[in-house]
């Protein structure tokens, strides 16, 4: 039985872990969204997320699964489970793949839980689909999407979305425009995945200087605490140009921030995927991953990358000479961001 005879009342969409990859789910739930207009939709998601769907017009509300603290362990499951079910939701979704996703759903008493039949979990499902091996040569915006469609929706556009807070925008564009009467030029030196999909320091750090002098650019580093040593190396080649962000902003902030960026220079990683969203003009470094399936799935993003024999590996370490990023040069990088900023004066 297709998912849209059921008629729910009330949905619970079970999220992805990581920031990229809810990006990539959001023409999914805005599918979900066409197709249940009249339903209560509810996610569930984790803290470090909750911000891609807080202002979100498809979501009704954004439930917290504080898996480190409150709903740690078996017993925090079962704490979640059962509070959920107090909540009488009629069809759960899982976009998230994990075996845990569809226990939740189980032990909330959801009557209809919806996903891929992946972990071992087909017999807690009530409406499975079955993840096809065309749909691996894609990219995974088509994935989430090729779910729904199994399940009996209609898939609408595969636009990334993501809206924020007004008074988020409005301060980024204050903080933008104070600087400099030159560019914004964001760049994102970290990647949670692990160093083979970082671009060294030093180069982030040449370029920097190279786009403050030829472009009077303000240059901000975005990243995690775990990632300050790292931006402040980027700082240290051109101190009066840079302003170092890394674990200085929340996520909407620093979200608002690079959507107010005139380019977007970046290592294959989740605020990749958030300039995709927001339609910033960027510049994707991509080393051992596979821009086909992750890349920025925008029409203003410049993918760079090398055509070795040994990419895609999908590593988190190289074991090798790590050329698949050092080959990279940065005169690339910042030929391509001038051709950005002056595609951005011709359409001012």
């Amino acid at each position: 039985m297709p998912l849209t005879d059921i008629k729910p009342r009330h949905i619970l969409i079970r999220s992805t872990n990581w920031i990229g990859d809810a990006i990539m789910t959001t023409p999914a739930i805005r599918t979900i969204r066409e197709n249940f207009p009249e339903a209560v939709i509810s996610i569930l998601t984790h803290p470090w997320v909750a911000d891609v769907f807080a202002a979100s017009p498809h979501v009704d509300e954004v439930i917290l699964y504080r898996k480190k603290d409150r709903h740690q362990g078996i017993t925090g499951i079962w704490r979640l489970g059962r509070t959920l079910a107090q909540r009488h939701f009629d069809l759960a979704i899982y976009l998230q793949n994990a075996f845990e996703a569809a226990l939740i759903g189980k032990l909330a008493a959801i009557p209809n839980r919806a996903g891929y039949t992946t972990d071992g979990r087909s017999l807690l499902l009530t409406h499975r689909a079955k993840i096809r091996r065309e749909i691996r040569k894609v990219h995974q915006v088509h994935y989430y999407q090729d779910m729904l469609h199994q399940l009996g929706l209609t898939p609408g556009s595969d636009e990334l979305f993501l809206e924020l807070p007004p008074e988020t925008v409005a301060w980024a564009r204050e903080f933008t425009a104070a600087p400099t009467t030159g560019p914004t030029i964001g760049l994102n030196p970290g990647a949670a995945y692990g160093p083979a999909k970082c671009w060294p320091a030093e180069r982030y750090g040449a370029l920097a200087a190279r786009l403050g002098e030829e472009h009077n650019a303000t240059l901000l580093v975005f990243g995690t605490k775990a990632d300050n040593s790292v931006a402040e190396a980027i700082k240290a080649q051109a101190p009066d140009r840079i302003i170092n962000l890394a674990g200085k902003t929340n996520l909407a902030e620093a979200m608002a921030l690079i959507g107010a960026c005139d380019s977007f220079v970046t290592n294959d990683s989740g605020l990749m995927h958030v300039g995709a969203a927001l339609k910033t003009p960027l510049v994707a470094i991509f080393g051992s991953t596979d821009a086909v399936a992750t890349g920025p799935y925008a029409d203003n993003a410049v993918v760079i990358q090398k055509d070795l024999p040994c990419r895609p590996c999908l590593k988190t370490h190289c074991k090798s000479d790590f050329r698949c990023m050092t080959d990279i040069s940065v005169a690339e990088i910042a030929a391509s961001v001038a051709m950005q900023l002056q595609n951005n004066s011709k359409e001012t």
